[in-house]
């Protein structure tokens, strides 16, 4: 789906009974989990060398090519497949390609109906590159919130891809408001907007 939720899939229309705002504030400290238990991602060199914690964040750098949408692919399907875990990808600034790509490998994969794929892509105003993020974040959050039959929610995977282009983007709307630049050409309102995405990513 699009920034404002609307389906690009050609699958129809979205029932939703419920609506929430992307800008929504962060957990409170006494909300957030303290749990210190890994996730075990099925990919053997990073449960080995870089073990990820539960409710945690990690940063995938690499240069163009060298396969870092690759290795989420591989995420999702594993944690879908191993754990029955729901996954959200926020697509900001993605090629049409690289989308249209994404969407068919988790089809082929058959875990579609594991994961939700939101996107403000290339082509699309900088406005929506900004608030795909948010977006896909306010999804994360609902599966997280919202308590089954057991009184737990479930266990989410957010991915944001990339986070150097949600940068761009604000830098592209920080411009045509008219606003002074700060250091490097980037927008006065860059550690704020970094961190109220950033503090909303968290376990509860």
């Amino acid at each position: 789906m699009d920034v404002l939720g609307r389906p690009i899939d050609e699958a129809g229309d979205v029932q939703a009974s419920d609506h929430w705002e992307i800008h929504r504030a962060a957990p409170s400290y006494e909300d957030q989990s303290s749990s210190t238990e890994l996730l075990e991602t099925g990919i053997k060199v990073i449960d080995l060398m870089c073990p990820f914690a539960k409710g945690g964040k990690v940063g995938l750098f690499g240069g163009a090519g060298v396969g870092k949408t690759v290795n989420m692919m591989e995420l999702i399907n594993n944690i879908a497949k191993a754990h029955s875990g729901l996954s959200v990808f926020a697509g900001v600034g993605e090629r049409t390609r690289e989308g249209n790509d994404f969407y068919h490998e988790m089809k082929d994969s058959n875990v579609l109906d594991k994961v939700a794929m939101v996107y403000g892509q290339m082509n699309e105003p900088p406005g929506n590159r900004l608030r795909v993020a948010l977006t896909g974040l306010t999804m994360a959050e609902y599966f997280r919130d919202e308590k089954d039959a057991s009184g737990k929610g479930k266990d989410v995977l957010l991915f944001v891809d990339n986070i150097y282009r949600y940068t761009l983007a604000g830098t592209e709307v920080s411009a045509l408001l008219g606003r002074m630049p700060s250091a490097v050409g980037y927008q006065p309102t860059l550690a704020e907007e970094m961190g109220v995405l950033q503090e909303r990513i968290t376990s509860t």
